[in-house]
């Protein structure tokens, strides 16, 4: 289409036929492609492993499955619980039947209720009405009433995001977790007694083992890790102003705390949040979060020491024979798989951050805000599970370079500095400091000038001076393999290989 400008002709883009893309094809653009190739984010897309690994948790489909569930699952509660003639006369083959409308929720079954939301312009009131069509093909239609009973849309929603959670945390988000870990224990236990020199402000410093940096980040995690997996997840069901309102005028003879505390803890298997506004206040959701933004920095602290240590040649990298690693220089193999993960951990932080600091407020007793906002948790998450996989990728490709480790701390016998002047210490002298400044500080210092100042030093008894002159940087660890082996069998288990 086109409009006059009173200058010229101005070709206008119809949103949906996006004329040639910059081609010479007349075809609209990305008509025949794939349609991970068409997605807007990443992970719909280029990662498009993870959106099959989340849309069971995170997508349009999972939420609504579980909405239903919840609907149908307080249909089934009530049946049991609230007696009166309308709802005894039905038994355990009906209420298996019933029970089907959310096992059998499908591919067709949600179509139906976008159909239906289609007309209402309400997502939860669509799976309502949907329970209820369900009903009537069944030959239930009588207990439509009790449908959605004494509910607001946030009894179903909190408790749909509740298992969709719990179920993320428990199926995917800790038995990866759990695998990066391992992946890194292995490495500590397998280069436990390797020596490496450290590097403090990014100078020579006292020697460690490879092994030992990599337990440093087992324990980091599995602390993290115990935090994670015993998350604390809330459900409530009290009404439009959580004071149980509805429910309790309409039945006044029964305890509604008492009964939604059981419905939340044993048929939806959360923890009951008892005091609340329309919302759940979602501070749970908020602690995970930040949770999750924490094992992330860990993690990408780990990336960064792991592209530091390629980079000084510590680590060589597997190749594989068809892969390339620059357009120009063809002699690259780069630690791709680190930096992907901490280009996404950089996505993925400020999003739980965002997240976290929007969840946990709320306009009086109740605004929508939120209900976006938890449209986008897959992200949050989304990023979290991919910077965990390519570290991991990462790691399997990183083999030790001990040629090129041992030359490094070959060339930096200044590093025994430290020792010598502990021992001096020993026996009361007092500029032991000092000595070792002046013989080492901004010098280049061999084995030969090491051995030289040890000989001078008549102070040390004979046993002492030995021990000195025995010392290698590569021999002066400290318990760096010990700390290493009893880190990865406290966290990992004693029989861990």
């Amino acid at each position: 289409m086109a409009r006059d400008t009173g200058n010229e002709t101005e070709k206008v883009i119809t949103p949906g036929t996006a004329g040639n893309c910059g081609s010479d094809t007349s075809a609209s653009c990305g008509a025949t492609l794939d349609k991970k190739f068409k997605a807007i984010c990443a992970l719909d897309g280029r990662y498009s492993k993870i959106e099959d690994m989340l849309y069971p948790y995170f997508s349009e489909f999972a939420l609504q499955k579980a909405r239903v569930f919840v609907e149908v699952k307080w249909l089934v509660f009530l049946i049991d619980n609230i007696k009166i003639p309308a709802l005894e006369c039905f038994g355990d083959a009906d209420i298996f039947d019933i029970e089907k409308i959310a096992s059998s929720f499908d591919e067709d079954a949600f179509t139906r209720v976008k159909e239906i939301e289609s007309t209402t312009n309400h997502d939860v009131k669509a799976c309502e009405f949907f329970v209820d069509e369900k009903l009537d093909e069944m030959g239930y239609g009588e207990l439509k009433s009790f449908v959605h009973f004494g509910l607001t849309s946030e009894d179903v929603t909190n408790l749909s995001y509740a298992r969709l959670i719990e179920a993320f945390l428990r199926e995917l988000y800790v038995p990866t977790l759990e695998e990066l870990i391992t992946d890194i224990g292995k490495k500590a236990i397998k280069y436990a007694g390797t020596p490496m020199l450290a590097h403090t402000h990014g100078q020579a410093a006292t020697p460690t083992t490879v092994g030992k940096e990599f337990a440093v980040y087992v324990h980091r995690l599995s602390n993290e890790f115990s935090s994670i997996e015993d998350s604390i997840i809330l459900g409530k069901i009290n009404g439009a102003t959580g004071n149980y309102s509805a429910m309790s005028f309409a039945f006044p003879e029964y305890d509604w705390e008492k009964l939604a505390f059981e419905f939340v803890e044993s048929v939806i298997g959360v923890w009951f949040n008892p005091v609340t506004t329309q919302i759940e206040s979602h501070d749970y959701v908020a602690t995970i979060l930040d949770k999750v933004a924490h094992i992330n920095n860990i993690i990408r602290d780990l990336d960064l020491d792991m592209w530091t240590y390629i980079s000084r040649g510590y680590f060589k990298l597997k190749k594989k024979d068809n892969e390339v690693g620059s357009s120009t220089m063809p002699h690259k193999v780069n630690p791709i798989d680190f930096e992907n993960s901490e280009g996404n951990i950089k996505i993925g932080n400020p999003l739980c951050r965002a997240f976290s600091d929007e969840l946990t407020r709320s306009r009086e007793q109740r605004d929508l805000s939120d209900s976006t906002v938890q449209r986008n948790l897959g992200l949050c998450f989304g990023y979290s599970i991919q910077a965990m996989l390519s570290t991991m990728k990462g790691l399997s490709k990183s083999v030790v370079n001990e040629e090129a480790v041992a030359a490094d701390l070959e060339n930096n016998w200044a590093v025994l500095a430290e020792p010598i002047q502990q021992v001096l210490r020993k026996y009361g002298i007092s500029d032991a400091y000092n000595q070792l400044k002046a013989l080492t500080r901004g010098r280049e210092i061999s084995k030969e000038d090491i051995h030289s100042f040890i000989e001078t030093l008549d102070v040390l008894s004979e046993d002492d001076k030995e021990r000195l002159l025995k010392l290698t940087p590569s021999t002066y660890t400290g318990y760096a393999q010990k700390i290493a082996v009893e880190c990865v069998c406290e966290h990992l288990g004693e029989n861990f290989e």
